[in-house]
């Protein structure tokens, strides 16, 4: 999956073995000039309404002494409390400790004070999904009784690299349980609503990751991809969500760590945000180092007008049948939009190819995910906790039971022979595009707020562009493209059988860049 290539200009790269304060001060020199007036009324403090605050305006505001990260953390802690009270019951996150929270805020306050803060994500708010350890907050998989046969006893790793670089780590949030779903559906806590309309889903696994970006009370979350689960609930909640290369990020002290298809990755408002927090976390565990034999990760210098240059030699891969497999011409039309975009302004060439066996691959992504997933939770199910679960998870569980071990192995030959598939039309483009999604946010039936749900058709168009990156490993990222819909473009790739070291990662972020500079979500906070 990697090659070790001799650098080229406009990427540099990162060390995974330094201190993520190391890195994520190299990734913020990569990134474009930071100008206070485009997010500051002149000399006011005052920031200009209905927009997202990125990290770089918190790191500016704290700075200036506009805010502090404890006056930030007292309007996070309001928020929360408010949504909490709804009814009926949405939570955003299903473990909430106030005291930790303002603990955090106020370490961080006085480094700034000190003006010895740790790194621009010094006092930056971050969620942390349900599934991924941040002690001292339960791991609970979005179920009832997870917590009960597995104890945290401290962060997991992506967590701690955050923490050791300042961040403000809330709180865990709702999740589909066991990530076994798209919609982000969960009658144990409550489903969270669509920031842009409540009576629709925030889309799942990582739905309240999502939904908390999106409502602008934190600048980042982590989310968990294992078919989807970043990219789906930020394609609907009109957020930037990055499902890194396998391997890339360390799964350890994550209910997936064991897994092949499942990655840790971040939720965030910005595609420069993206960047920043991407940096904090890399880093791949021992475990896999010797069989992956990863390159070293690498970014997009951003820092000079001939990054969008560079963009001019890329050449994007649009298979058109399934690009054009969606509920609805407008996705179609509003992606086509942003591929002009790149080919008008940068000379982005958009070339055919067909990806074969996509049927296949979908088969082979079931079988696997399911396997997996069923190791981690049957001895616990067979022990009596499986009448706990959610009626959706048990549908699922019983499915996943129904594979034989032969069922795995064939579903691995099919993965190698779709590897082969792709590593040739990799030799052609650099980046694939797709929607996110081949649909928008779907309603929320009144009755699956109680009881769940289970619908096979919205689970098939939730999922059917994203699952591909998952099972080969491919990086992958969605991105709004619109100021009217959520209706993200998703490109992803893989360098090895490529001359440039231009890597999955490096490719969409560059590109994503450019679209964010397009179309600008604005949000109504």
């Amino acid at each position: 999956m990697y090659m070790n290539l001799d650098p080229e200009p406009g990427v540099v790269c990162l060390e995974e073995d330094v201190k993520p304060e190391e890195r994520i001060d190299l990734a913020l020199k990569c990134l474009p000039h930071y100008d206070p007036s485009s997010s500051w009324n002149s000399g006011s403090g005052e920031p200009f309404p209905f927009r997202y605050w990125k990290i770089r305006d918190y790191g500016y505001a704290y700075r200036s002494k506009f805010t502090t990260p404890s006056m930030v953390a007292e309007h996070f802690i309001s928020a929360i409390e408010v949504l909490n009270d709804k009814q009926p019951s949405a939570p955003l996150l299903i473990s909430f400790n106030p005291k930790e929270v303002r603990r955090q805020a106020a370490a961080s306050t006085q480094r700034f004070e000190e003006g010895i803060p740790l790194s621009i994500l010094d006092g930056i708010l971050i969620a942390v999904k349900d599934d991924i350890d941040c002690f001292p907050h339960p791991s609970k998989g979005g179920s009832t009784w997870f917590h009960e046969v597995r104890q945290v006893n401290t962060d997991a790793v992506s967590v701690s690299r955050l923490r050791s670089s300042g961040a403000i780590l809330v709180g865990k949030t709702n999740m589909h349980e066991f990530g076994m779903g798209t919609t982000g559906n969960n009658p144990n806590y409550g489903t969270p609503g669509n920031p842009h309309n409540p009576k629709r889903y925030t889309g799942g696994s990582s739905s309240g990751s999502a939904a908390i970006v999106a409502s602008g009370l934190c600048s980042a979350a982590l989310g968990t991809d294992g078919g989807g689960s970043i990219r789906i609930p930020a394609s609907l909640c009109g957020v930037v969500g990055l499902k890194t290369t396998f391997g890339r990020t360390d799964l350890t002290g994550s209910l997936w760590e064991a897994g092949t298809v499942t990655i840790a990755g971040p939720i965030t408002a910005t595609v420069e945000d993206a960047i920043l927090v991407y940096a904090a976390i890399l880093g791949s565990s021992p475990a896999d180092r010797i069989p992956l034999n990863p390159s070293l990760p690498c970014l997009p210098d951003l820092s000079s007008n001939e990054s969008s240059n560079i963009l001019g030699s890329l050449t994007l891969g649009k298979y058109t049948k399934w690009f054009n497999d969606v509920s609805s011409t407008d996705i179609t039309d509003k992606c086509e939009d942003v591929l002009n975009q790149l080919f008008h302004l940068h000379g982005c060439k958009t070339t055919k190819i067909v990806i074969p066996e996509l049927r296949e691959l979908r088969t082979a992504h079931t079988v696997t995910f399911g396997s997996e997933s069923l190791c981690l939770l049957n001895l616990d199910c067979e022990d009596g906790k499986g009448v706990r679960l959610t009626n959706d998870t048990r549908t699922n569980l019983a499915l996943f039971r129904s594979f034989a071990a032969s069922d795995y192995v064939s579903a691995q030959r099919l993965r190698r022979r779709i590897m082969y598939y792709h590593m040739e039309i990799f030799k052609k483009v650099d980046v694939i595009v797709t929607p996110t999604t081949g649909m928008t946010a779907p309603e929320i039936p009144e009755s699956a707020l109680e009881v769940g749900e289970t619908n096979l058709q919205v689970v098939a168009s939730l999922m059917q562009f994203a699952i591909t990156a998952n099972l080969l490993g491919l990086p992958a990222i969605s991105v709004p493209v619109s100021d009217i819909h959520p209706f993200p473009l998703r490109q992803f790739t893989e360098s090895k059988s490529q001359k440039k070291i231009w890597n999955g990662r490096t490719c969409m972020l560059m590109i994503c860049k450019q679209v964010s500079n397009y179309f600008n979500l604005i949000i109504l906070q």
